[in-house]
């Protein structure tokens, strides 16, 4: 999907929803319809035209970026040049995006800008945003196989007294140097019985034999997040850590097979949830069964007890069950995958038998 075609989708939304024009604060959005990545500056769309307000650091790349948008360069007050859009095009219905701005933002706008009416759009960009097209997944799946690459890369180095601070900057470093621009979030390395906290941070701690060592990672290309999880053992491992991966696996496995268009995001969560729980670990998974991803690393649709939203071809989520037994440690294993006409395509390749190195 080219940007001009995203510009006209948010037009014929501005149409159905009675507004005159939208003024896009956030960034993400602003770049998701303009193609600018600057990290300042406001989009205002209007049903047959649009503009980029940003200041003099920006305004040669917005003009090489945003191709379908007239670049206008702001000087002191942003609200007098919006002001004169308002009056010149004759916009007496503005959208804005509320779940974006503060209270005193929109303080500020009710105040200065001269529209009629400012209309809460709530999700209605992030909604356009949850279906990806080919450009999009092609950028995302370039970012899951940086992150394949990465796991095979830190496969060889870890080893009993390596720590996961090592580890977590080693990937880090990898995936730049593969051509990620930034990371997806802050890369999740945690071990031994450190292992059961799902979003623990890297420490110094060292890798022991007898750990289980959870790594959740992913890189940004093009604007574009992975998201991946994998558990792996070191050395040997007792049986209950093997029972709980295998648990684990099988609910993540039996969720990707019936995945498809038409499900709810609940109701893919039941399945794995209800794994876990025949197996007695009802307890002990505690978050839900994935999310959307996109130019964000959280975004809808939600896998989880209370996704109501039927899946739709193009959506990208991630399905990562797990266990996390305090005092004990914890698995979670994690794919990317996005949503096809006859079930789903998985971005991620690395393997899911359990390795003990």
């Amino acid at each position: 999907m080219s940007l001009k075609i995203r510009l006209n989708r948010l037009q014929q939304k501005l149409k159905e929803n009675g507004l005159d024009a939208i003024m896009i604060t956030n960034s993400i959005n602003r770049s998701y319809i303009s193609g600018f990545y600057g990290t300042a500056g406001y989009a205002i769309v209007m049903q047959n035209k649009a503009f980029l307000l940003t200041d003099f650091r920006y305004t040669q790349q917005a003009a090489n970026q945003a191709q379908y948008f007239e670049v206008i360069q702001l000087e002191g007050n942003p609200f007098e040049k919006i002001n004169l859009l308002i009056k010149d095009y004759d916009v007496k219905t503005l959208g804005f995006e509320d779940k974006d701005i503060t209270y005193y933002q929109y303080a500020q706008f009710k105040e200065k800008i001269n529209a009629d009416q400012l209309i809460p759009v709530k999700d209605l960009i992030l909604n356009l945003r949850k279906i990806k097209d080919e450009t999009e997944i092609e950028k995302m799946r370039e970012a899951a196989k940086i992150a394949d690459m990465a796991f095979s890369h830190i496969l060889k180095m870890i080893k009993p007294g390596i720590t996961e601070i090592e580890i977590a900057l080693e990937l880090e470093f990898f995936m730049k140097k593969k051509g990620a621009k930034s990371l997806s979030f802050d890369t999740i390395v945690v071990s031994g019985v450190r292992s059961s906290l799902p979003h623990g941070q890297p420490t110094h701690k060292t890798i022991e034999v007898g750990d289980l060592v959870t790594m959740d990672f992913g890189c940004v290309v093009d604007g574009y997040c992975s998201d991946m999880t994998r558990t792996i053992g070191i050395g040997s491992l007792n049986q209950k850590q093997k029972e709980i991966y295998h648990i684990v696996l099988e609910a993540q496995t039996k969720a990707l097979a019936l995945l498809r268009h038409g499900k709810t995001g609940k109701e893919i969560d039941k399945i794995a949830r209800d794994i876990i729980t025949s197996y007695g670990y009802k307890n002990y998974f505690g978050h839900g069964l994935g999310h959307g991803v996109g130019c964000e690393i959280h975004e809808d649709p939600r896998l989880s007890p209370v996704g109501e939203e039927s899946l739709k071809p193009g959506m990208v989520v991630t399905v990562e069950p797990g266990i996390y037994i305090k005092g004990f440690g914890g698995v979670r294993i994690e794919d990317m995958v996005v949503i096809t006409d006859d079930g789903v395509d998985n971005f991620v390749s690395s393997t899911k038998e359990l390795l003990i190195i």
